[in-house]
């Protein structure tokens, strides 16, 4: 009888031993996974805070610049968070800072519009009134910071990017946007 109570007895420790391992296993995966998941979190709230140091930096100089600035500041604002303007300032007017070419006329806005509805079927589905509304507020962003001087004209001014949202712009790695700005210096 003693026999079968060791033997008993060695049988639960066993599967005790087994359960201890496979419970062990899992809160390791366990621990594993939420470490994971805290690394993912810290990586986000870093971030964040970039964001929030880079944007109480944009709204000092909104605030304390002067309105140059500040409308610098909001067509590379408008450049972040639009594609179509990003790809504007960088692929036509960057460019024709950077082969000093200063003639900006409506043919360029119309072959960017036409290059735009060859690589993306929404873009060519747009109606002409839609597409001559989006021409209308890019020149009226150049116009409204200085690098044409109205609607009607053709020629590109020298703009001067301010040493502030240059500092920005290098922060965010967006180094092709320093030459939609005249800033040739990466």
């Amino acid at each position: 009888f003693q026999f079968a109570i060791v033997l008993c007895c060695y049988s639960c420790t066993l599967m005790a031993i087994k359960h201890l391992t496979e419970s062990d296993g899992a809160l390791t995966s366990s621990i594993s996974g939420n470490l994971e998941r805290v690394v993912q979190t810290v990586e986000k709230v870093k971030g964040a805070s970039n964001q929030i140091v880079d944007g109480v930096t944009v709204v000092r100089e909104l605030a304390e610049g002067s309105m140059d600035i500040a409308k610098q500041i909001n067509l590379y604002a408008m450049m972040r968070y639009n594609r179509i303007v990003w790809d504007f300032m960088v692929s036509v007017v960057g460019e024709k800072y950077r082969t000093q070419d200063l003639e900006l006329s409506q043919k360029d806005l119309n072959l960017f519009f036409m290059r735009l509805q060859e690589q993306n079927d929404d873009v060519a589905g747009w109606s002409e009134s839609t597409i001559n509304k989006i021409k209308q507020v890019l020149k009226k962003s150049l116009i409204e910071c200085g690098f044409i001087d109205s609607s009607r004209a053709t020629k590109l001014n020298p703009v001067y990017l301010y040493e502030e949202l240059a500092s920005v712009i290098r922060q965010h790695e967006d180094y092709d946007a320093l030459a939609a700005f005249n800033c040739l210096e990466g």
